[in-house]
């Protein structure tokens, strides 16, 4: 499932292109999924990917696409304070972009059959919030991740917010109703569509479809190798440490929006910055030509041919003996910009060979009109129409 939006070259990019095709609506949802880079809970060596809108799976490991993702916790109404329990909590992504909405005075619980991923998504969330300066502009709510499988909960437990990660079957949907509060919203796949389910009351349920989609089932316990029912972590209020430094935080932010109300604002690349980078993309900015010519010192050289003064993998006859497309020095190849954006205006370099008969010119092109903006040669700089003539 996935690949409703093009791809991004890096998460603000995939999440501006979500807001455009509608995924992502409200902006509070745009700024949690900004806050947190999804590539960093990919698993290193499997990042290339990351900023597509595309399912990730490696063993164990999970990723629903962003597209999915955006849907779920617009649907779920997210509010600071809440409680929430994720079946199938994975690599962690959801529960940490649903911490920061949820503060901390929310619950942010997490249940996964599998013990490695838990481990995995523990460490992933403690990267983030070692590293992450999302800190500073969100109050947040730590996920807490037990093993187990969901169908074992304890059916006692409730929460404002419930979202399963598979497909539940029939025969358990009531139980995953269950989980939530009268007044509580549940979002889950079923028969193929992504539902939205309110419960109204203790046995009246509101249900919406979002979109088509398609997921593994749930893992269901088996008669003969019984699972033992899952403890979920108690409610607990962060410690006063904790509570005493959000506090802080939130007074020297709201001055700081009050004296620079900008900075609260979302950041988006405008439409012509995107273009422009679009454009930048497919530009062919530099181009290495060897021009074979005729000149007055061949004659001096009979013996030799054209293809014997330059011959391939050599580096004769060039510049100090080294082929200006292969120069590694990095400050000779800053003089030779340097000494060709004198000549010709920057962009444009050429050089000429010390063997009579080649012409090395490098050249530059205007975007995508192939035109040719620059030429230097032993007499005097080409003009650039003259160089454009000659080059066809």
């Amino acid at each position: 499932m996935g690949g409703a939006v093009s791809a991004g070259e890096d998460n603000d990019e995939l999440i501006d292109n979500l807001v455009e095709a509608d995924y992502i609506k409200s902006p509070l949802v745009e700024r949690v999924f900004r806050a947190v880079d999804r590539a960093d809970y990919y698993a290193d060596g499997c990042k290339e990917n990351a900023y597509r809108d595309l399912a990730w799976k490696q063993g164990n490991l999970h990723l629903s696409a962003p597209c999915i993702y955006s849907e779920v916790l617009e649907s779920l109404l997210l509010e600071p304070g809440l409680s929430f329990l994720n079946l199938g909590s994975g690599t962690g992504y959801l529960s940490t972009v649903a911490g920061l909405i949820l503060g901390p005075y929310g619950v942010n619980h997490g249940v996964e059959l599998h013990e490695d991923v838990v481990l995995y998504a523990r460490r992933k969330v403690g990267e983030f919030m070692r590293g992450t300066e999302a800190l500073d502009e969100h109050e947040f709510c730590e996920p807490r991740f037990v093993v187990g499988n969901c169908l074992a909960l304890d059916p006692g437990r409730r929460y404002d917010r419930v979202y399963c990660g598979a497909s539940c079957p029939p025969e358990h949907c009531a139980f995953v109703k269950g989980l939530v509060k009268v007044g509580g919203i549940l979002v889950m796949p079923f028969n193929d569509q992504l539902v939205q389910v309110k419960r109204t009351g203790e046995s009246s349920w509101q249900e919406k479809n979002i979109l088509p989609v398609s997921f593994a089932m749930l893992v269901q316990p088996s008669s003969r190798d019984p699972v033992q029912e899952v403890t979920l972590p108690d409610y607990q209020p962060g410690s006063l440490q904790a509570l005493s430094r959000t506090r802080i935080r939130r007074v020297l932010r709201q001055l700081l929006e009050r004296e620079h109300p900008s900075l609260g604002q979302v950041r988006r690349a405008t439409p012509a910055a995107k273009k422009k980078k679009q454009q930048l993309r497919r530009r062919v900015q530099r181009i290495v030509i060897p021009i074979f010519e005729e000149s007055d010192d061949s004659s001096s050289h009979p013996e030799q041919s054209n293809d014997e003064e330059r011959r391939p993998g050599t580096n004769e006859g060039t510049p100090n003996g080294e082929d200006p497309m292969e120069v590694s020095d990095p400050r000779k190849r800053a003089a030779q910009d340097s000494d060709a954006e004198a000549r010709f205006g920057g962009g444009a370099v050429a050089y000429r060979s010390g063997n009579p008969s080649v012409v090395w010119k490098r050249v530059a092109f205007d975007e995508l009109n192939l035109q040719l903006v620059g030429l230097e040669s032993d007499a005097a700089p080409v003009p650039a129409e003259a160089a454009s003539g000659g080059s066809s």
